[in-house]
Protein backbone atom coordinates (compact mmCIF):
# COMPACT_ATOMS: atom_id res chain seq x y z
CA UNK A 1 0.00 0.00 0.00
CA UNK A 2 1.26 3.46 -0.92
CA UNK A 3 1.78 5.56 2.17
CA UNK A 4 -0.06 8.86 2.25
CA UNK A 5 1.11 12.15 3.71
CA UNK A 6 -0.84 13.68 6.60
CA UNK A 7 -0.42 17.29 7.76
CA UNK A 8 -1.46 18.36 11.25
CA UNK A 9 -1.95 22.12 11.12
CA UNK A 10 -1.52 24.89 13.66
CA UNK A 11 -0.37 22.77 16.59
CA UNK A 12 0.95 25.87 18.36
CA UNK A 13 1.51 24.06 21.64
CA UNK A 14 3.07 20.93 20.08
CA UNK A 15 0.61 18.55 21.74
CA UNK A 16 -1.03 16.74 18.81
CA UNK A 17 1.27 13.72 18.82
CA UNK A 18 1.27 13.29 22.61
CA UNK A 19 -2.39 13.69 23.58
CA UNK A 20 -3.61 11.09 21.05
CA UNK A 21 -2.34 7.68 19.94
CA UNK A 22 -1.44 7.96 16.23
CA UNK A 23 0.00 4.42 16.02
CA UNK A 24 -3.38 3.27 14.70
CA UNK A 25 -2.66 4.96 11.35
CA UNK A 26 1.12 5.35 11.25
CA UNK A 27 1.43 2.15 9.22
CA UNK A 28 -0.36 3.94 6.37
CA UNK A 29 0.52 7.62 6.74
CA UNK A 30 3.57 9.80 7.23
CA UNK A 31 2.73 12.63 9.62
CA UNK A 32 4.09 16.17 9.48
CA UNK A 33 3.19 18.64 12.21
CA UNK A 34 3.06 22.39 11.52
CA UNK A 35 3.52 24.35 14.75
CA UNK A 36 3.40 27.88 13.31
CA UNK A 37 0.64 29.70 11.43
CA UNK A 38 1.23 30.23 7.72
CA UNK A 39 2.17 33.80 6.87
CA UNK A 40 -0.04 33.89 3.77
CA UNK A 41 -2.53 31.75 1.88
CA UNK A 42 0.14 31.24 -0.78
CA UNK A 43 2.59 29.96 1.83
CA UNK A 44 -0.02 27.52 3.12
CA UNK A 45 -0.80 26.23 -0.37
CA UNK A 46 2.88 25.76 -1.14
CA UNK A 47 3.57 23.89 2.10
CA UNK A 48 0.53 21.63 1.81
CA UNK A 49 0.56 20.88 -1.91
CA UNK A 50 1.81 17.29 -1.59
CA UNK A 51 -0.44 16.17 1.28
CA UNK A 52 -3.38 13.82 0.80
CA UNK A 53 -4.71 14.21 4.37
CA UNK A 54 -4.96 17.40 6.43
CA UNK A 55 -6.06 17.77 10.05
CA UNK A 56 -7.19 21.33 10.78
CA UNK A 57 -7.59 22.91 14.21
CA UNK A 58 -10.68 25.11 14.26
CA UNK A 59 -10.45 28.13 11.89
CA UNK A 60 -6.73 28.75 12.32
CA UNK A 61 -6.01 28.02 8.62
CA UNK A 62 -8.72 29.07 6.13
CA UNK A 63 -9.73 26.75 3.30
CA UNK A 64 -11.49 28.89 0.70
CA UNK A 65 -12.12 27.64 -2.85
CA UNK A 66 -8.72 28.91 -3.99
CA UNK A 67 -7.00 26.73 -1.40
CA UNK A 68 -8.75 23.58 -2.57
CA UNK A 69 -7.79 24.44 -6.16
CA UNK A 70 -4.15 24.75 -5.05
CA UNK A 71 -4.10 21.34 -3.36
CA UNK A 72 -4.54 18.75 -6.13
CA UNK A 73 -3.52 15.80 -3.95
CA UNK A 74 -5.87 16.51 -1.06
CA UNK A 75 -8.33 13.69 -0.45
CA UNK A 76 -9.35 13.99 3.23
CA UNK A 77 -9.74 17.10 5.39
CA UNK A 78 -10.69 16.65 9.05
CA UNK A 79 -11.52 19.69 11.16
CA UNK A 80 -11.99 19.88 14.89
CA UNK A 81 -15.67 20.46 15.57
CA UNK A 82 -18.66 19.87 13.33
CA UNK A 83 -18.74 23.46 12.06
CA UNK A 84 -15.94 25.50 10.54
CA UNK A 85 -16.70 28.86 8.95
CA UNK A 86 -13.20 28.99 7.43
CA UNK A 87 -13.83 26.00 5.15
CA UNK A 88 -15.72 26.33 1.85
CA UNK A 89 -17.75 23.13 2.03
CA UNK A 90 -19.09 23.43 -1.50
CA UNK A 91 -15.55 23.76 -2.79
CA UNK A 92 -14.59 20.62 -0.88
CA UNK A 93 -17.39 18.74 -2.66
CA UNK A 94 -16.46 20.17 -6.05
CA UNK A 95 -12.85 19.07 -5.60
CA UNK A 96 -13.96 15.63 -4.36
CA UNK A 97 -12.35 16.13 -0.96
CA UNK A 98 -13.95 14.18 1.87
CA UNK A 99 -14.60 16.65 4.69
CA UNK A 100 -15.16 15.32 8.21
CA UNK A 101 -15.35 16.77 11.70
CA UNK A 102 -14.99 15.80 15.33
CA UNK A 103 -17.50 16.08 18.12
CA UNK A 104 -17.06 18.10 21.29
CA UNK A 105 -16.91 16.39 24.65
CA UNK A 106 -17.47 19.48 26.76
CA UNK A 107 -17.07 23.05 25.57
CA UNK A 108 -14.66 24.80 27.97
CA UNK A 109 -15.46 28.26 26.59
CA UNK A 110 -18.15 28.99 29.19
CA UNK A 111 -15.76 28.88 32.18
CA UNK A 112 -13.31 31.04 30.21
CA UNK A 113 -16.10 33.58 29.69
CA UNK A 114 -16.64 33.75 33.43
CA UNK A 115 -12.88 34.06 33.90
CA UNK A 116 -12.79 37.10 31.63
CA UNK A 117 -15.71 38.60 33.53
CA UNK A 118 -13.91 38.06 36.84
CA UNK A 119 -10.68 39.54 35.49
CA UNK A 120 -12.49 42.61 34.20
CA UNK A 121 -14.33 43.16 37.47
CA UNK A 122 -11.76 41.96 40.04
CA UNK A 123 -8.40 42.50 38.24
CA UNK A 124 -6.96 39.17 39.38
CA UNK A 125 -4.31 38.94 36.67
CA UNK A 126 -3.31 42.56 36.93
CA UNK A 127 -2.87 42.40 40.69
CA UNK A 128 -1.01 39.09 40.38
CA UNK A 129 1.45 40.75 37.98
CA UNK A 130 1.88 43.65 40.40
CA UNK A 131 2.56 41.30 43.30
CA UNK A 132 5.22 39.44 41.30
CA UNK A 133 6.73 42.79 40.31
CA UNK A 134 7.17 43.68 43.98
CA UNK A 135 4.41 46.26 44.26
CA UNK A 136 3.31 46.55 47.92
CA UNK A 137 -0.31 47.68 47.54
CA UNK A 138 -3.24 47.05 45.27
CA UNK A 139 -4.02 49.47 42.45
CA UNK A 140 -7.55 48.50 41.43
CA UNK A 141 -10.97 48.66 43.07
CA UNK A 142 -13.15 45.73 42.07
CA UNK A 143 -16.80 45.53 41.09
CA UNK A 144 -19.07 42.89 42.62
CA UNK A 145 -20.99 40.89 40.02
CA UNK A 146 -23.55 39.51 42.45
CA UNK A 147 -26.78 41.37 41.81
CA UNK A 148 -25.53 42.78 38.50
CA UNK A 149 -27.13 42.14 35.13
CA UNK A 150 -25.52 39.92 32.50
CA UNK A 151 -26.77 40.39 28.94
CA UNK A 152 -26.33 37.20 26.90
CA UNK A 153 -26.43 37.45 23.11
CA UNK A 154 -27.31 33.97 21.91
CA UNK A 155 -28.90 31.32 24.10
CA UNK A 156 -27.70 28.10 22.52
CA UNK A 157 -25.70 25.47 24.40
CA UNK A 158 -22.89 27.84 25.24
CA UNK A 159 -25.06 30.85 26.05
CA UNK A 160 -27.21 28.67 28.28
CA UNK A 161 -24.15 27.30 30.09
CA UNK A 162 -22.81 30.80 30.69
CA UNK A 163 -26.22 31.89 31.95
CA UNK A 164 -26.28 29.09 34.52
CA UNK A 165 -22.76 29.91 35.71
CA UNK A 166 -23.64 33.60 36.02
CA UNK A 167 -26.75 32.74 38.02
CA UNK A 168 -24.58 30.69 40.37
CA UNK A 169 -22.63 33.91 41.00
CA UNK A 170 -25.90 35.66 41.84
CA UNK A 171 -26.26 37.57 38.60
CA UNK A 172 -29.54 38.50 36.93
CA UNK A 173 -29.46 37.24 33.34
CA UNK A 174 -31.21 38.77 30.34
CA UNK A 175 -30.91 37.48 26.78
CA UNK A 176 -31.52 38.36 23.15
CA UNK A 177 -30.59 37.11 19.69
CA UNK A 178 -32.27 37.44 16.29
CA UNK A 179 -34.07 34.10 16.60
CA UNK A 180 -34.51 33.92 20.36
CA UNK A 181 -38.01 33.60 21.79
CA UNK A 182 -39.46 34.41 25.23
CA UNK A 183 -40.42 30.73 25.50
CA UNK A 184 -36.80 29.61 25.12
CA UNK A 185 -35.70 32.13 27.75
CA UNK A 186 -38.34 30.85 30.13
CA UNK A 187 -37.03 27.30 29.69
CA UNK A 188 -33.54 28.44 30.65
CA UNK A 189 -34.75 30.68 33.47
CA UNK A 190 -33.55 33.99 32.04
CA UNK A 191 -35.41 37.14 31.01
CA UNK A 192 -36.10 37.86 27.35
CA UNK A 193 -35.45 41.46 26.26
CA UNK A 194 -35.09 43.41 23.04
CA UNK A 195 -31.66 44.09 21.56
CA UNK A 196 -31.79 47.75 22.56
CA UNK A 197 -32.80 46.91 26.12
CA UNK A 198 -30.03 44.36 26.50
CA UNK A 199 -27.31 46.83 25.52
CA UNK A 200 -28.73 49.70 27.53
CA UNK A 201 -29.34 47.83 30.80
CA UNK A 202 -26.70 45.09 31.06
CA UNK A 203 -23.68 45.62 33.29
CA UNK A 204 -21.82 43.02 31.24
CA UNK A 205 -22.66 41.91 27.69
CA UNK A 206 -21.36 38.53 26.52
CA UNK A 207 -21.57 37.17 22.98
CA UNK A 208 -22.45 33.55 22.14
CA UNK A 209 -23.85 33.49 18.62
CA UNK A 210 -22.39 31.67 15.62
CA UNK A 211 -20.55 33.74 13.04
CA UNK A 212 -22.65 34.11 9.89
CA UNK A 213 -23.53 36.80 7.40
CA UNK A 214 -26.35 37.82 9.75
CA UNK A 215 -24.14 38.07 12.82
CA UNK A 216 -21.10 39.67 11.20
CA UNK A 217 -20.84 43.18 12.68
CA UNK A 218 -23.78 42.49 14.99
CA UNK A 219 -22.14 44.60 17.70
CA UNK A 220 -21.13 47.93 16.20
CA UNK A 221 -20.92 51.59 17.08
CA UNK A 222 -24.68 51.94 17.66
CA UNK A 223 -24.81 49.01 20.08
CA UNK A 224 -21.70 50.13 21.98
CA UNK A 225 -23.16 53.63 22.26
CA UNK A 226 -26.19 52.21 24.06
CA UNK A 227 -24.05 50.56 26.74
CA UNK A 228 -23.58 52.21 30.11
CA UNK A 229 -20.17 53.83 30.65
CA UNK A 230 -19.68 51.39 33.55
CA UNK A 231 -20.49 48.32 31.43
CA UNK A 232 -18.16 45.68 29.99
CA UNK A 233 -18.22 43.68 26.74
CA UNK A 234 -17.00 40.08 26.53
CA UNK A 235 -16.48 38.21 23.26
CA UNK A 236 -15.50 34.54 23.22
CA UNK A 237 -17.50 33.74 20.06
CA UNK A 238 -15.86 35.03 16.87
CA UNK A 239 -13.99 38.26 16.21
CA UNK A 240 -15.97 39.59 13.22
CA UNK A 241 -19.21 39.60 15.23
CA UNK A 242 -17.88 42.81 16.81
CA UNK A 243 -16.85 45.83 14.75
CA UNK A 244 -13.27 46.08 16.02
CA UNK A 245 -12.88 49.68 14.88
CA UNK A 246 -15.97 50.72 16.81
CA UNK A 247 -14.79 48.79 19.89
CA UNK A 248 -11.36 50.43 19.71
CA UNK A 249 -12.98 53.86 19.56
CA UNK A 250 -15.32 53.10 22.47
CA UNK A 251 -12.48 51.84 24.67
CA UNK A 252 -10.01 54.55 23.71
CA UNK A 253 -12.49 57.27 24.66
CA UNK A 254 -13.71 55.38 27.76
CA UNK A 255 -17.28 55.17 26.46
CA UNK A 256 -17.54 51.75 28.14
CA UNK A 257 -15.57 50.49 31.14
CA UNK A 258 -13.70 47.75 29.32
CA UNK A 259 -13.76 44.59 27.26
CA UNK A 260 -12.55 41.00 27.56
CA UNK A 261 -11.82 39.51 24.15
CA UNK A 262 -10.62 36.02 23.23
CA UNK A 263 -11.30 36.16 19.47
CA UNK A 264 -10.23 38.55 16.73
CA UNK A 265 -10.84 39.30 13.07
CA UNK A 266 -7.22 38.34 12.35
CA UNK A 267 -5.61 35.59 14.40
CA UNK A 268 -3.04 35.46 15.81
CA UNK A 269 -3.60 39.09 16.78
CA UNK A 270 -0.88 41.18 15.07
CA UNK A 271 1.81 42.32 17.50
CA UNK A 272 1.26 45.95 16.54
CA UNK A 273 -2.52 45.86 16.93
CA UNK A 274 -3.79 48.87 18.93
CA UNK A 275 -5.82 46.57 21.20
CA UNK A 276 -2.54 45.52 22.81
CA UNK A 277 -1.96 49.06 24.07
CA UNK A 278 -5.29 49.50 25.90
CA UNK A 279 -5.27 49.22 29.69
CA UNK A 280 -9.05 48.68 29.83
CA UNK A 281 -8.95 45.55 27.71
CA UNK A 282 -8.27 41.96 28.75
CA UNK A 283 -6.85 39.97 25.83
CA UNK A 284 -6.46 36.20 25.50
CA UNK A 285 -5.21 34.39 22.35
CA UNK A 286 -8.35 32.34 21.53
CA UNK A 287 -8.17 30.14 24.61
CA UNK A 288 -11.83 29.09 24.56
CA UNK A 289 -11.23 25.52 23.41
CA UNK A 290 -7.55 25.26 24.36
CA UNK A 291 -7.48 22.60 27.07
CA UNK A 292 -5.71 19.27 27.27
CA UNK A 293 -9.07 17.49 27.44
CA UNK A 294 -10.32 19.27 24.34
CA UNK A 295 -7.20 18.57 22.31
CA UNK A 296 -7.15 14.92 23.37
CA UNK A 297 -10.77 14.54 22.32
CA UNK A 298 -10.35 16.18 18.90
CA UNK A 299 -7.02 14.60 17.94
CA UNK A 300 -8.09 11.11 18.97
CA UNK A 301 -11.20 11.46 16.84
CA UNK A 302 -9.00 12.60 13.95
CA UNK A 303 -6.99 9.39 14.28
CA UNK A 304 -10.20 7.37 14.27
CA UNK A 305 -11.48 9.42 11.34
CA UNK A 306 -8.40 8.71 9.22
CA UNK A 307 -8.64 5.00 10.01
CA UNK A 308 -12.36 4.93 9.14
CA UNK A 309 -11.70 6.79 5.86
CA UNK A 310 -9.12 4.19 4.85
CA UNK A 311 -11.81 1.56 5.45
CA UNK A 312 -14.27 3.46 3.26
CA UNK A 313 -16.39 4.47 6.24
CA UNK A 314 -15.68 8.17 6.90
CA UNK A 315 -16.99 9.37 10.27
CA UNK A 316 -18.97 12.56 10.90
CA UNK A 317 -18.83 13.54 7.26
CA UNK A 318 -19.54 17.23 6.56
CA UNK A 319 -19.09 17.20 2.77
Amino acid sequence: MTRLRCAILDDYLNVALTVADWSKVKDRVDITVFNEPFATAEAAASALRDFEIICAMRERTPFPRTMFAALPNLKLLITSGLRNAAIDMEAAKDHKVTLCGTQWGRDPTAPLTMGLILELTRNIGRENARMHAGEPLQAHVGMEIEGRTLGVIGLGKLGTKVSKLAQAFGMHVIAWSPNLTPEKCKEVGVTYVSKDELFSTADIVTIHVVLSQRSRGLVGAAELARMKPTAYLVNTARGPIVDEGALLEALTHKKIAGAGVDVFAVEPLPVDHPFRKLDNMVLTPHLGYVTEDSFRNHYQQMVEGIDAWFKGEPKQRLA
